[in-house]
């Protein structure tokens, strides 16, 4: 059985741009707070393991869990609680560059498997009523940063080096390499 341990419905459709359909959906409940002093990518990748470990499954499943975390030097901007800390988010990373850093975790049994993929983003200069018109569309709810580049926000961004899908939630070559390497086929 392959067990999608995430609640994000853009990681399910990112899965089937590469015909991975997941058997059940198991999206984990743990405790997502950065330790003191823990930097963005080390951080990205516990999240990942952390929560491939504590999704439920018999010893022949695979579990594939991710993190998505956006990184503005050494700071970890996660999933805004509000609006004004979504607005704050944005607001920073205005006219600058930021790294986004999906990592992805694989499970059968007792063997892991690992993969991080960093991306560099940079927001165009943002005006007051430009955030407050992208924070009006509720797109910024629940994604890490404040904002989603496959939505409104994709307005928002010029230029980006990397993973596009990552940057969305799931790097698709590495995440069908580490699925396809644990015996789940891809585009079939």
């Amino acid at each position: 059985m392959f067990i999608l341990g995430s609640g994000s419905p853009r990681r399910k459709e990112l899965l089937a741009q590469i015909g991975v359909v997941p058997d059940e959906i198991r999206a984990p409940d743990i405790d997502e707070s950065p330790q003191i002093g823990e930097l963005p990518r080390p951080y990205c990748a516990r999240m990942a393991r952390e929560k491939a470990l504590a999704v439920p499954a018999e010893d022949g499943d695979v579990v594939l869990c991710a993190d998505t975390t956006v990184a503005l030097g050494r700071r970890i901007l996660g999933k805004p609680a509000d609006a004004d800390e979504a607005r704050a988010f944005l607001s920073a990373m205005s006219g600058r560059r930021h790294r986004v850093i999906t990592a992805v975790a694989v499970r059968k049994g007792e063997q892991i498997a690992e993969k991080d993929v960093v991306s560099m983003v940079r927001m165009k200069s943002l005006s007051q009523s430009e955030i407050a018109g992208y924070l009006a569309t509720d797109d910024w709810r629940g994604k890490a940063g404040g904002y989603g580049i496959q939505g409104p926000a994709g307005a928002l961004i010029p230029w980006i080096s990397g993973s596009f899908t990552g940057i969305v939630g799931l790097p698709l070559s590495e995440t069908a390499s580490l699925l396809q390497a644990f015996g789940i086929k891809v585009f079939s």
